[in-house]
């Protein structure tokens, strides 16, 4: 378990540019672990897949705790998504000139807890 309560699950080093990640994330914030898979499953984003992955894994941590827990019994308690480095390619233009290119990695880290101990 993290220091938080929960059971958490992060990828690291994932390319995709954080802010077209978030508002991905932000529409599966405290919601039922089922219901954010029905969500998740039924964009096109790629960054819905890759929040998907880091969802199922932190719940996959949370239902192998031998506790008797249930997927139903599980919600979405924390999605994080943060920045990660940057990696610079050049990009080479007319006339001999060069531009940056920089393509951009994230972190994303979930926390899952039970439905009881938020109530409580």
């Amino acid at each position: 378990m993290d220091k938080k309560s929960g059971f958490s699950a992060c990828a690291k080093y994932v390319m995709g540019s954080p802010s077209k990640i978030r508002p991905v994330a932000d529409l599966i914030r405290q919601k039922p672990y089922t219901q954010a898979l029905a969500i998740l499953d039924n964009m096109p984003q790629k960054g819905a897949r890759l929040i998907r992955k880091v969802v199922m894994s932190a719940a996959a941590n949370a239902l192998n705790q031998n506790r008797k827990l249930g997927e139903d019994m599980l919600f979405i308690k924390e999605v994080q998504i943060n920045d990660g480095p940057r990696m610079k390619r050049v990009w080479f233009r007319a006339r001999g000139r060069a531009d940056m290119l920089t393509k951009q990695m994230c972190h994303i880290s979930a926390i899952v807890d039970e439905i009881s101990r938020a109530e409580a």
